[in-house]
């Protein structure tokens, strides 16, 4: 059933559509009542809510697209309420003649559907292979997420690089802990260690015990024992009286080695020091059987001595001191070896010279030697033991300075794998293109803020007088000069010659009002220079 025929001047002057898909032909959707003259537009013609008749027929009218698509599809507007698919006509209505979506005798063509994103309504479907909610946006490589992912992904390799590093220090550390002891260590493989002495000694059947006590050394003593005390200055005087006691009871000998005033006092009385002798290699001199087999050795380069003493061999003189001496003691066989340098029982110097015949001959008379090497717990508190005067690089061992320098290597190479590459520039899209109009509206808003009136007028002189200058051959150099602008500016002028030195170099604005006055006297200015 149909309704009346309207009169044709109240016909719009668009083209009918048909009723879409679904739809019984009065414009609701299966399953919804019919939309009412209330709701379905202002004339009950089931229109779109909210746009008026004149509205349908601009959208009618609009312009098609590239593609076909009338300016509705290219700009899709989302209809407020139940998405519906409106007609231009009342359900039943005769459609005008030729409109498209009917035949012959107004019969109705099927249309087909809508487009996504069209002024039908429909909801837009999601594309093929993307979740719904999903966007170029929203992928897993994106957000906050995503860089928080990756900054802990770079601290663990950190982390773990480092971790490395220290393991392999420790383990460093570690290996070599057996062989690096110290100075004059018979189990030190460093340059001033005595590892070397003490491996020809081993190999001559000389065993060597290490002992770092003067009642340890004192009880290891006998008459085939050598104690060797490798530094007698840091003792106390218990623990030089516990030598002294050793060195008349035990019939061995004792090598001390570089005595001074300190210790041969107690350990060797009847002996003096006489200063450093002034050459490292020395001839022997003497009729010592070891000196004359070893020949010339590094014994200088240390103390020199002097003596009374009935009975001593000197050896290895140095501007006539010996630097080298042999005493006897009270008991039968043993003696006592004065030795002024350290020098032949060092690894670095060993096989210069006659330096290991002469260590070996001294330290190997009898199958027994004890290396005393003084602790903190034997020497002299009042005495000390020098490191006041050593440096901080003097004082680390040496294993822990080869494992700082490691570090410090390591270090450097991760700064280097780090550090920003330098390369050519790189075009990068930004995230958000913003106009240049709308940059300087918010510095306009930030001066109007601060109340920066001066700012503000001497940037708007600023970019005058550079746009000035360029407009009437000034160079840019002297742009801001008024000398040299002023008068050029003045001379373009259509009205005359005119004073501008005010407009273009005066005062700040007193207010608000008189800051919009300047922009309008410099822009009309520029104006006319580029009218002229």
């Amino acid at each position: 059933m149909t309704g009346p025929t309207p009169d044709p001047a109240d016909t719009p002057k668009h083209p009918a559509a048909a009723p879409s898909a679904g739809t019984d032909g009065s414009g609701a959707l299966p399953g919804r009542p019919a939309a009412t003259p209330d709701t379905a537009g202002s004339d009950g013609a089931g229109s779109v809510p909210g746009r008026s008749p004149q509205g349908a027929e601009r959208t009618a009218a609009a312009p098609s697209g590239p593609e076909g698509r009338s300016a509705a599809e290219e700009t899709p507007r989302r209809a407020p309420g139940h998405a519906v698919t409106a007609t231009a006509t009342a359900a039943g209505a005769p459609a005008a003649s030729g409109a498209p979506g009917t035949g012959p005798g107004g019969a109705t063509t099927p249309q087909p559907a809508p487009r996504p994103g069209g002024t039908s309504g429909t909801a837009e479907a999601p594309a093929p292979g993307r979740a719904p909610g999903t966007g170029p946006g929203t992928g897993p490589g994106t957000g906050p997420g995503a860089a928080i992912r990756r900054a802990t992904r770079k601290v663990r390799l950190t982390a773990a690089v480092l971790a490395v590093l220290a393991a392999g220090a420790v383990i460093l550390a570690v290996l070599n802990s057996g062989t690096r002891h110290g100075h004059l260590d018979p189990r030190s493989a460093d340059p001033t260690g005595s590892r070397a002495v003490a491996e020809l000694l081993k190999e001559r059947g000389v065993t060597t015990r290490v002992v770092t006590t003067a009642r340890e050394a004192a009880d290891a003593t006998g008459p085939r024992t050598t104690l060797l005390v490798t530094e007698p200055d840091l003792l106390g005087a218990t623990q030089r009286g516990v030598i002294r006691s050793a060195i008349d009871l035990s019939g061995g000998r004792t090598v001390l080695l570089a005595p001074g005033d300190t210790s041969l006092s107690d350990l060797s009385p009847g002996v003096r020091p006489e200063g450093d002798a002034t050459t490292d290699d020395l001839d022997p001199r003497c009729t010592l059987p070891a000196a004359g087999s070893a020949g010339r050795a590094g014994t200088g380069g240390g103390l020199r001595y002097s003596t009374a003493v009935p009975g001593v061999t000197a050896c290895y003189p140095s501007g006539g001191h010996p630097t080298l001496l042999v005493l006897p003691t009270g008991t039968t066989g043993g003696d006592t070896v004065l030795l002024g340098s350290e020098t032949i029982l060092l690894n670095e110097s060993l096989a210069e010279e006659g330096n290991a015949s002469l260590a070996l001959q001294l330290l190997g008379s009898r199958p027994d030697l004890v290396w005393y090497l003084p602790s903190l717990a034997d020497s002299d508190p009042a005495t000390g033991s020098g490191d006041e005067d050593r440096t901080l690089f003097e004082l680390v061992p040496a294993g822990w300075s080869w494992a700082l320098l490691q570090l410090f290597l390591a270090a450097v190479l991760a700064a280097l794998w780090r550090a920003r590459r330098l390369g050519p520039l790189v075009t990068e899209k930004l995230p958000v293109v913003i106009r240049a109009s709308e940059t300087t509206e918010g510095r306009a808003r930030l001066y109007r803020k601060a109340g920066a009136r001066d700012r503000a007028a001497t940037v708007l002189r600023a970019a005058t007088r550079e746009r000035l200058a360029a407009l009437v051959g000034v160079p840019p150099s002297r742009a801001h000069e008024p000398a040299a602008l002023v008068p050029a500016v003045s001379a373009r002028l259509t009205g005359g010659p005119r004073d501008v030195t005010d407009l273009l170099f005066g005062s700040i604005p007193s207010d608000d009002a008189a800051l919009v006055a300047l922009a309008d006297h410099l822009d009309a200015l520029e104006r006319e220079v580029r009218t002229s």
